[in-house]
C-alpha cells in the first residue's frame, strides 16, 4: 500500500494530482515522497500505520542503520498496546554522523551481526534485541505485551506449546540483560522478562495480567485447561486462584469478526459462550468475571469491573 511519488509519476499520476489528492485527503502523505491511500490508512492500527512509516523510511535510508525498538516491533509483528510513535527508530553501530529529525530518532548502540536481520525485506533488528529495547524503553502496558509477544512467536507453534523454546528464549533474554549493566531502562526490563508469559493470546490478556497483580493479586495462571462434557477440555484466560475465580478477556473481534468466527453466526458464538460458561461455574464453584479493553487501562477500572463480579483481592 505504501506508494513512492516516482512510482505514483510512473503509473500515471502528474505533479498537480498528488498534491490535489493530498489536499483533498484522499492519499495519506507518510512522509515526504511516500503516500497511502487515505482509505487504506483509515483501516490501519497504530502499529499498521507505523509500520508505513518505517517501510518509507528505510526505503529512503542510506548506510548501516537498522529499524529498531517498536520501529522493529511493528515488523516483526509485536504489538505497542496504546503507544502510536510519531517518528521511526534506527540504531547504527559507528556512525561517521549521527542526527535525527522530525520523524527519525537515531540511536548509536553496541549492534552485532547477529542482532541484524532481514524481515519482510527490512533491515531491523532481531527478535530479541527488539523486545530488550522494547521492554527498557516503553511504558510498562506496552513492554508486557510486547514481551508476552515476543515469546509468544518464539515457542508456539501452531497449537504447540514449545517448553524448550520458551527456556532458551527466557535464558538468553536474561543474559542479554545482566550484560546490559547500568543501560536505560534496564530495571523495568528485568522486571517485564521475568513476569513475562507468552501464553497471553491478546495484549489486552497481557495488560489485564499486569493489572491483577497491580491490584494485589497473585500471578493469575494462564489459559486454565477445565474438564468439559463428553470428554471435551475448556480453557480459561485466568485463573485467579487465590480468590477461587476465572476471568476471561473478550476482545470485541472474537465477536465481529466473521472470519475468526470461522463461519458461526454471531448468535451461536454467544450462546456457545453462555453455556461454557455456565459449565465452569457449574462445575467448579468458582466466580466468573468477563472484561474488555475499556476495563484493563488502568487498575482501578478493572478493579471495578472485578468487583461487580465480587471479586476483589484478598486481604
Amino acid at each position: 500500500m505504501v506508494r513512492s511519488r516516482r512510482s505514483l509519476l510512473e503509473g500515471g499520476w502528474t505533479e498537480r494530482a498528488i498534491e490535489g489528492a493530498v489536499r483533498a485527503r484522499t492519499l495519506h502523505l507518510v512522509r515526504r515522497g511516500w503516500y497511502i491511500a487515505a482509505e487504506d490508512a483509515g483501516e490501519l492500527w497504530p502499529e499498521g500505520r507505523h509500520l508505513a512509516h518505517v517501510i518509507a523510511v528505510t526505503r529512503d535510508a542510506s548506510g548501516g542503520a537498522v529499524a529498531s525498538h517498536e520501529s522493529a516491533g511493528v515488523v516483526w509483528g509485536l504489538p505497542l498496546y496504546r503507544h502510536a510513535p510519531s517518528r521511526v527508530h534506527l540504531v547504527t553501530a559507528a556512525p561517521t554522523r549521527i542526527s535525527s529529525g522530525p520523524d527519525v530518532i537515531r540511536h548509536v548502540a553496541p549492534l552485532p551481526p547477529y542482532d541484524i536481520v532481514i524481515r519482510e525485506g527490512i533491515r531491523c533488528t532481531s527478535l530479541e534485541r527488539t523486545v530488550f529495547d522494547m521492554i527498557r524503553t516503553l511504558r510498562p502496558e506496552a513492554s508486557v505485551a510486547g514481551a508476552d509477544a515476543g515469546e509468544r512467536l518464539m515457542a508456539q507453534r501452531g497449537r504447540v506449546w514449545d517448553e524448550d523454546a520458551v527456556e532458551f528464549w527466557r535464558r538468553s533474554m536474561n543474559a542479554r540483560i545482566d550484560a546490559a549493566g547500568g543501560a536505560r531502562g534496564i530495571r523495568q526490563a528485568r522486571w517485564v522478562a521475568e513476569f513475562a508469559d507468552g501464553r497471553a493470546q491478546l495484549p489486552g490478556e497481557s495488560v489485564s495480567r499486569l493489572q491483577i497483580v497491580r491490584l494485589g493479586f497473585r500471578v493469575p495462571a494462564l489459559q486454565v485447561p477445565i474438564a468439559g462434557p463428553r470428554g471435551h477440555c475448556y480453557y480459561a484466560d485466568f485463573g485467579l486462584e487465590d480468590v477461587r475465580s476465572f476471568g476471561e478477556f473478550d476482545g470485541k473481534d472474537k465477536y465481529l469478526d466473521e472470519g475468526l468466527r470461522r463461519g458461526i453466526t454471531l448468535e451461536q458464538v454467544l450462546l456457545e459462550e453462555k453455556q461454557r460458561e455456565d459449565w465452569i461455574r457449574g462445575t467448579t464453584q468458582w466466580g466468573f468475571a468477563r472484561w474488555g479493553d475499556e476495563h484493563c487501562a488502568t487498575p482501578a477500572a478493572l478493579g471495578r469491573r472485578l468487583a461487580s463480579f465480587s471479586i476483589r483481592p484478598p486481604r
